[in-house]
């Protein structure tokens, strides 16, 4: 137990006296003043700033194809990129631009809805990006009338 705990003691000493290196020494001026422009950009991001963060597509037919194409501005101080942006369901396919947006720019994303569900119908959109938030989220409405045949609670006569 004695040898154990004397090489534990000669180790932390050893550990100790060895890094006689002085680290403030190995720091450039050139990485340091990198560094502090890399700090004062951090606190700047992107802002999406949407023209409407809603649409709806008022009523429409089952199996209906319809798409809305939402337009938005780089309202922040660094370049906008989209993540990704995926729908609430495989009924809401949202397609966007993989490039960055400049401050000030303008950007789209085309939102595709396939019709399906019965009557009073919302979706979102959910865009994961590089701004603050970190996530955005679009809407979609659409009423959507049932097939002939296929009307809520009425049954399917099958001869």
């Amino acid at each position: 137990m004695k040898k154990t705990i004397f090489l534990l003691a000669l180790t932390t000493v050893f550990a100790f006296t060895s890094c006689k290196e002085n680290a403030a020494d190995k720091v450039s001026e050139e990485n340091v003043a990198a560094a502090a422009e890399r700090d004062a950009e951090s606190g700047k991001y992107p802002v999406m700033t949407f023209a409407e963060s809603s649409f709806d597509f008022g009523t429409i037919d089952q199996g209906t194809n319809v798409e809305h194409l939402f337009t938005f501005t780089n309202t922040g101080e660094s370049d906008l990129v989209i993540v990704d942006a995926k729908g609430s369901c495989g009924c809401t396919v949202p397609e966007y631009s993989k490039t960055p947006v400049a401050p000030g720019a303008q950007g789209e994303l085309l939102v595709k809805f396939n019709g399906s569900g019965k009557n009073q119908v919302s979706k979102t959109v959910t865009i994961t990006t590089n701004t603050e938030k970190g996530k955005e989220v679009l809407t979609i409405k659409a009423f959507v009338n049932p097939k002939e045949g296929a009307a809520a609670g009425s049954p399917i006569n099958v001869q």
